[in-house]
């Protein structure tokens, strides 16, 4: 990467601190801690900034040269797609999940194709909630009800229409919606083309692989069998209306042909050979292409059998055949969820010896992106027959939506208070635990406080009992993937055709009326959920600040590239890490040492660039990290990528010019190698026991002289203004200096 025209690069023989932020920071002037900044590199999405000559000082620390790198805008987007986002989420929580798996090779491959056949039924889920409106409740139910119709010149034209015409014209509903999802998917959000690193014949870390992948001939693969499973479940939905009035030749060759293509697509996810391999291959891209023009092909056929084949549909209730697929698509989502939690138990009962949880995240990213989307399904269903009922009474009501629907609501409903309760008293019984804990660390910290200090040392101890509950989410985390995971299998109830109040009435005994309020409170507080994440995913857009919250989810999300499912966002590091990498270099081979300064999950992001670099590069480079979650979060949730030999393996690579500032009041970030605090022992030997610095926090307990109020508490917050930063930048800038050619 070169400068533009006017653009200065800094001078040879310099040691140039390169600063990569967080998520969702403000901007580049932020985290220079510089009001006036100019542009060095880079483009509007990201860029390398220093600060503007003669309006503001360009030296930091040891006099050396500060650039940022300003990345937040790439995971961002208008407005709409913002919007798209937020119901896209669960997709890109499945791919997510693949990044979880285990380290071994077979435990690896088996979870990989768990997830991506996760990703299917998510498709075919968001497909029949679609064929839900349209199709049962709109089609058939609707279109049969004079009543419905009154008052609706938009859909009384088709009234009295045959059915067969009925439901093809209202499946063209469905069918543009996965048309859409194709198109935006196949419309690159950015060309990570220029920024990609070339590939390297020596094999690394599985680290990395980030940045080094052109996952586009993938995607493609995936979006061919993601779209010919879509239109294949919307002819399943048809065609099963037509066999409940009889099942001619035509229907059963039409049903066998839409079996095959489901089951071709089941296949062809867990074959690797098959849709693997980053390159280009004709005779792959022939077979996802194939499949995906026959799965059109059928759709095709399934409606001209529809308008033109005779046949004497007996309508009444909802669509024939519709809730029974919804219920088996939601136990067999259950099933492999089991089938997930299984495969990762085993392999973490012979992995001993490791810390927890050592790729349950998995099951527990890809419960959530279940629960999150069959929770948007069902409310989407559920709304829809409100308004078409139109608050009319249950007797004069139209049938409503498949009883598989209640039971989802119930189901994630259940999951999430039960997971609310636990957190409730896990809460309460860790908290004398996290409280003499706390008390230890404001003892260590300020050991002759002032009598006026102590409202302020009650701050400091709750600030570190609060951050060291993040250290009990990972089993809270597990308990709900367990429980969305039996949510979606109680569905199976709905086989049996009784209303969920009833069931548990005569089962269990509580009221029904009491049940079904329930489910009723629970589907109003996830469309206010949904309706809240939509206005403030608007508001996000609007302004920088809140995009700071919001964005949060979205930018950690899309870190890590699309495996699992195609209709996801790209990943942002693509372009990151090699654009990061050839900064670097560039700066190296000008004569710079370079002192790469990671905040937060910017520290994740120099990880990666540092696996990237060659030896000749990393030899004049130098880490600082500070509220870094890599061992705290991400060695937990990504045993195959971030571990001990990978963060060794870093250290070598800079010559172990690395220092970690970690803070006990921080609920993210954390100590890297050892946890000790100063003066005292580390929990390793070599030269991981010189990495990690604890800082005191906050700096004191009383205001200043000359101040009203005391030192802030910082927790997470960057720590660049801290005296501590500065003394870490000296020192690695002097061991960059000396160890220069």
């Amino acid at each position: 990467m070169t400068a533009g025209p006017g653009r200065a690069q800094s001078p040879s023989g310099e040691v140039v601190e390169l600063r990569v932020h967080g998520v969702s920071s403000a901007g580049a002037a932020e985290v220079l801690d510089r009001p006036l900044v100019r542009q060095v590199a880079g483009d509007r999405s990201a860029g390398f900034y220093r600060p503007r000559p003669g309006f503001a000082d360009e030296r930091g620390e040891a006099g050396v040269t500060l650039e940022a790198y300003r990345w937040n805008d790439l995971p961002s987007g208008t407005a709409l797609r913002t919007l798209s986002l937020l119901f896209l989420f669960p997709f890109m929580l499945i791919n997510v999940a693949v990044w979880m798996r285990p380290g071994d090779a077979l435990g690896g491959a088996v979870v990989r194709a768990l997830c991506r056949v996760l990703g299917l039924s998510l498709t075919a889920l968001y497909v029949l909630a679609g064929a839900g409106v349209a199709l049962d409740l709109t089609a058939w139910q609707c279109l049969s009800d004079p009543a419905c119709l009154t008052g609706r010149e938009w859909l009384s034209w088709l009234g009295g229409r045959p059915v067969g015409l009925r439901l093809v014209v209202l499946a063209l509903v469905p069918a543009a919606a996965v048309s859409l999802l194709w198109w935006s998917a196949r419309r690159p959000g950015r060309s990570f083309t220029a920024f990609r690193a070339p590939e390297r014949a020596s094999a690394g870390p599985p680290l990395s692989t980030i940045g080094q992948w052109d996952t586009e001939p993938l995607m493609g693969r995936l979006r061919s069998i993601h779209v010919a499973a879509a239109f294949a479940t919307l002819d399943g939905c048809l065609l099963a209306a037509r066999a409940a009035q009889g099942v001619p030749p035509t229907v059963a060759v039409l049903l066998a042909v839409t079996g095959a293509i489901l089951l071709a697509c089941v296949v062809l996810v867990c074959a690797p050979p098959l849709v693997d391999r980053a390159p280009a291959d004709p005779r792959r891209d022939r077979v996802a292409r194939a499949l995906r023009a026959t799965a059109l092909a059928l759709t095709v056929a399934v409606a001209g059998h529809l308008l033109f084949a005779p046949a004497r549909w007996r309508t009444g209730g909802g669509l024939p055949g519709y809730g029974s697929i919804v219920t088996w698509l939601l136990v067999t989502h259950a099933v492999l969820l089991g089938a997930l939690g299984v495969v990762l138990l085993w392999h973490r009962l012979r992995a001993r010896g490791r810390q927890p949880p050592n790729g349950l995240g998995a099951l527990v990213v890809a419960a959530a992106a279940g629960g999150l989307a069959v929770a948007y399904s069902a409310e989407l269903v559920q709304r829809a027959a409100d308004l078409l009922d139109r608050g009319r009474s249950s007797a004069d009501a139209i049938p409503g939506p498949a009883r598989a629907y209640d039971w989802a609501i119930y189901g994630f409903f259940r999951a999430l208070l039960v997971t609310l309760v636990a957190a409730a008293v896990v809460a309460l019984v860790s908290r004398r635990g996290r409280i003499r804990a706390a008390q230890a660390v404001v003892e260590h910290d300020f050991p002759a406080p002032p009598a006026e200090a102590a409202p302020r040392l009650r701050q400091v101890r709750a600030t570190v009992v609060r951050a060291r509950f993040t250290d009990l989410l990972v089993p809270l985390a597990v308990l709900f993937a367990v429980m969305a995971g039996a949510g979606a299998a109680t569905t199976a109830m709905a086989l049996l055709r009784p209303d969920p109040g009833e069931t548990l009435q005569r089962r269990t005994h509580v009221p029904a009326e009491l049940v079904m309020f329930g489910i009723e409170v629970g589907g109003v507080a996830i469309s206010a959920a949904v309706l809240a994440v939509a206005v403030a995913a608007v508001f996000a857009y609007r302004s920088p600040a809140f995009r700071r919250h919001v964005g949060v989810l979205f930018d950690l999300a899309t870190f890590w590239p699309r495996s699992a499912h195609p209709f996801a966002p790209p990943c942002y590091a693509e372009r990151a890490v090699p654009e990061l990498a050839r900064r670097i270099t560039f700066l190296v081979r000008s004569g710079n040492g370079v002192l790469l300064a990671g905040y937060s999950h910017g520290s994740v992001l120099i990880a990666a660039t540092v696996l990237q670099l060659p030896a000749e590069i990393s030899a004049r480079v130098a880490l600082l990290t500070y509220s870094s979650p890599l061992r705290r979060l991400y060695a937990r949730l990504f045993p195959a990528y971030v571990g001990d030999e990978m963060l060794c393996g870093i250290g070598g690579r800079v010559g172990w010019r690395w220092l970690n500032l970690w803070r006990d009041t921080d609920a993210v970030g954390g100590w890297i190698f050892s946890a000790h605090r100063p003066g005292e022992p580390a929990d390793v030997t070599g030269p991981a026991a010189g990495v990690d610095r604890r800082l005191r926090d906050p700096d004191g307990l009383v205001a200043l002289p000359g101040d009203s109020v005391p030192p802030p508490i910082k927790g997470h917050w960057p720590a660049e203004s801290d005296q501590a930063y500065g003394a870490a930048v000296q020192e690695l800038a002097a061991r960059l200096r000396a160890a220069a050619p």
